[in-house]
């Protein structure tokens, strides 16, 4: 037998396995990585976060990644080239945190490489006649993050959850469901990166088909992209402080809202494909607010995003949700962010993911070292029911080393 192979079915038998997991986001701030000890698997899954960083993407590395990023034309040659191009970017990204950290690559058992999404086309927003289903796209190949650092990888999860049945996101659910799951209250898991989304979980040992999750419309996206428009040296509204000097145009707003993605039944998911500079620009001109100050549009869209949230929830739990709100993601870091959530949604506890345990930056990439550790020693779980039905499926292909 295959000596990776003999390795891959000595680690399912493991007692714990240890687990990098990747992630970059739509922010394009960086890459997350997570070094992670997983014990056990499914309900009985123990985290153990050994390291934790986010390696930050130079200028040039936006660059060459917004050349593709979410447009509907590009180079055939350029998107081929960087696919590579990025596993080993981020293969010698794993290499110099665990160099860092003192940790030899052979002491690792996994990568769970999550990739960089460069277009995703659920039905709903392609509406293309002759490719009736949904589609995403990530690049940075794992067999390239597997031949640069020596380790096993697992990558493209997303593929498996869209030939299932699914969207391809949000994904949260199962780690959420298996490892942040609590007997004693409801918790909506909020993720604030680029697109908002969040993990509704029931009471653990409830019946798993009422957890679900779903995306709510833009979380930093709009953001991020209206400060760099401004002012290009600046990648972020840093602790909100733009947004929190202007005041909410309620026309502007009224006119963002008017996209039917919020009004769509949940779940759903979306990108920066459509709330993206364009769907901005048009909602100013409905509004006449192509004059209006930065820090009036960003308190606007910050808004945007907190009602994006608020509306998704009164759509499953009443006018008046009352649940612990867990948050992660860059906007959890936003204190202006936060106050528009906690306005629109008064009688919700807010916290963050901290308090679980769960460091708030790393959690995305902790979700797909488990994703990875699920594929390897566990069991597919099936969440949901009906249209938030998640499929029971193995996510992850796998790329040996040699």
């Amino acid at each position: 037998m295959n000596s990776y192979l003999t390795r891959l079915y000595s680690m399912a038998q493991q007692p714990s396995r240890r687990i990098v997991g990747l992630m970059s986001g739509t922010s394009l701030d960086g890459l997350d990585v997570a070094l992670c000890r997983l014990h056990g698997h499914g309900t009985a899954t123990r985290l153990e976060l050994e390291h934790f960083a986010t390696v930050p993407y130079s200028n040039e590395v936006r660059r060459r990644i917004r050349e593709v990023f979410a447009g509907g034309q590009v180079s055939l040659e350029y998107l081929t080239l960087l696919h590579p191009w990025l596993g080993l970017l981020h293969g010698d990204m794993i290499l110099q945190c665990l160099q860092e950290w003192q940790v030899a690559p052979a002491a690792v058992d996994l990568v769970a490489s999550h990739g960089q999404t460069v277009y995703h086309a659920p039905q709903h927003q392609h509406q293309h006649p002759d490719f009736p289903l949904n589609a995403t796209l990530q690049l940075g190949d794992g067999d390239h993050v597997s031949v640069r650092t020596g380790i096993i990888t697992l990558s493209d999860f997303r593929q498996k959850h869209i030939a299932a049945g699914g969207e391809g996101a949000p994904l949260a659910a199962y780690g959420d469901y298996l490892l942040l799951s609590s007997t004693e209250e409801e918790r909506l898991l909020l993720n604030l990166g680029g697109i908002a989304n969040f993990t509704y979980l029931p009471r653990a040992g409830q019946d798993a088909s009422a957890a679900f999750s779903t995306d709510t419309g833009p979380g930093n996206t709009l953001l991020d992209a209206t400060v760099r428009a401004h002012h290009p040296m600046l990648a972020y509204d840093e602790d909100g402080r733009l947004a929190s000097a202007g005041q909410v145009h309620a026309g502007l707003l009224t006119e963002l809202l008017a996209h039917p993605f919020f009004a769509a039944p949940l779940p759903k998911t979306t990108g920066p494909e459509l709330f993206g500079p364009a769907y901005l620009r048009s909602a100013q001109e409905r509004s006449d607010t192509l004059t209006l100050g930065l820090a009036d549009t960003l308190a606007t869209l910050t808004e945007l995003s907190a009602v994006g949230v608020a509306q998704a929830a009164r759509q499953v739990f009443g006018s008046e949700p009352a649940l612990a709100v867990y948050a992660s993601g860059g906007g959890a870091h936003n204190p202006a962010l936060q106050a528009a959530l906690r306005r629109q949604l008064p009688a919700c506890r807010f916290a963050t993911t901290q308090q679980l345990g769960v460091l708030p930056d790393a959690k995305e990439a902790i979700l797909f070292a488990l994703l990875a550790n699920e594929a390897v020693a566990g069991q597919p779980v099936s969440l949901g029911a009906g249209r938030q039905r998640v499929p029971a499926v193995s996510m992850g292909k796998i790329s040996l080393p040699g």
